[in-house]
């Protein structure tokens, strides 16, 4: 994926001679991930209380205008 490339982001693939990732081992990696950025985002609202409740009110008159 060449745009990929432009966009500074590395492509990656399988690599030679590396055993194939198991489902098991990337759903434990994204719950991880998830439970980081969850954990991140967390602090960044108490560092942050202004923004964060800002963000919250956003959010919420987002989901209230939203048409199912």
């Amino acid at each position: 994926m060449p745009d990929q490339e432009r966009q500074g982001r590395p492509v990656r693939g399988p690599v030679p001679g590396e055993p194939m990732e198991s489902d098991a081992e990337r759903r434990r990696r994204r719950a991880l991930f998830l439970r980081e950025l969850t954990e991140a985002r967390e602090l960044r609202a108490r560092v942050q209380p202004r923004r964060a409740r800002a963000a919250r009110m956003r959010r919420q008159m987002r989901m209230r205008t939203f048409r199912w």
